[in-house]
């Protein structure tokens, strides 16, 4: 065996830098859960006992966590004055949940990836899957507080505009599925712009169907918007003008069989509106920090979870355009385009 050195170094170098992030993030769940980002933002400089004081936590650990972020270029440290600032570029992404690049629900989707280690560990060798309703519950509200900020940004504003006629159907009144909704922030959404269109979302998890009929009532939408347990291929009723797939397709044991029940149920001039991760069809074009996050969370989250279901394609979160396109025609749809993306997702239109 030869070594090269300089390549060891480098590599070492490298992979103390990814434990002192997966320390980090652990860090910057704390401060997130208690309060010290949003503390921080706009405050200006401050010592750790004033920020101690602000959050009602204790000194000794908050100086030690604001070393910790500090190393890491999360905060700013004055070292004459012993104080410690948040610039408002990294409060847009850890204390502002309005904020369009708000990630720090991210921090909870990780947390509950450790908690799932050891039956991931066991699913290498058993090739068994683990459904999303096995993983810890941090990941339901973290993964809905990481999409969301995406949501509120682009889905009104940007994707739905994107798509051929149908914001015009739902400004006139149409009848629309969300499948896999999750906790209900892209029905809420849609249901809150665009009055006059009905809503119902889908997801075979009982937990967030119930917070997602919270949300809704919290929002005023409930009379427009049903939120029901049932799987992708079981999506009920039919005539629906629009079926959304945000962010879940990939996670499903057999998309084809969801996408053909998603064509049957559509009127013939109907959409169907995918978000995935923005992906390249080529794993060598996806050795990127985007594609390094999806891959890690596709082997603990959507490919355990495809594969605990009926077929279990498991697709991943880094399937690509092109697989994406396939399952679409195989399902029987005719037209397929790209029509917007942002550097975490792609925007995908299908036509009967």
């Amino acid at each position: 065996m030869t070594i090269d050195h300089g390549k060891l170094e480098q590599q070492v170098f490298a992979t103390v830098s990814d434990l002192g992030a997966a320390v980090s993030t652990a860090a910057a769940l704390v401060g997130h859960k208690a309060g010290l980002y949003q503390a921080m933002a706009g405050a200006g400089p401050m010592s750790p006992q004033q920020l101690a004081e602000a959050t009602g936590t204790r000194e000794r650990y908050v100086r030690e966590w604001l070393n910790n972020q500090a190393a890491g270029g999360y905060v700013e440290y004055d070292p004459a004055a012993g104080t410690y600032t948040l610039p408002d570029e990294q409060a847009m992404i850890l204390a502002d949940p309005d904020s369009p690049v708000f990630l720090a629900g991210g921090f909870d989707v990780v947390a509950a990836m450790w908690a799932g280690v050891d039956r991931i560990e066991e699913a290498f060798s058993s090739g068994e899957g683990v459904g999303w309703h096995e993983q810890h519950p941090r990941l339901f509200s973290g993964t809905d507080a990481f999409f969301r900020p995406g949501y509120r940004a682009h889905l009104v504003a940007e994707w739905i505009p994107a798509l051929d006629g149908v914001e015009d159907k739902l400004a006139a009144g149409a009848r629309v599925a969300d499948v896999g909704c999750g906790y209900g922030a892209s029905t809420v959404l849609m249901a809150q712009a665009f009055p006059r269109s009905t809503f119902t979302g889908i997801d075979y998890h009982e937990a967030s169907v119930g917070a997602a009929t919270t949300a809704a009532a919290e929002a005023g939408v409930a009379d427009r918007v049903s939120f029901e347990v049932a799987d992708a291929a079981s999506l009920p009723g039919g005539d629906y003008d629009l079926v959304c797939y945000f962010d879940c397709l990939h996670d499903i044991g057999d998309p084809v069989g969801a996408a053909r029940r998603a064509h049957e149920a559509l009127r013939p001039d109907g959409t169907a509106l995918l978000l995935e991760p923005n992906a390249a069809d080529r794993v060598e074009d996806n050795l990127n920090p985007v594609g390094r996050l999806f891959y890690g969370a596709s082997t603990f989250l959507c490919t355990p979870n495809s594969l605990s279901q009926d077929v279990g394609l498991g697709l991943g979160a880094q399937a690509g355009e092109a697989r994406l396109r396939g399952v679409m025609e195989e399902a029987g749809f005719t037209r397929f385009r790209r029509v917007a993306e942002t550097p975490i997702n792609i925007v995908l239109e299908a036509r009967p």
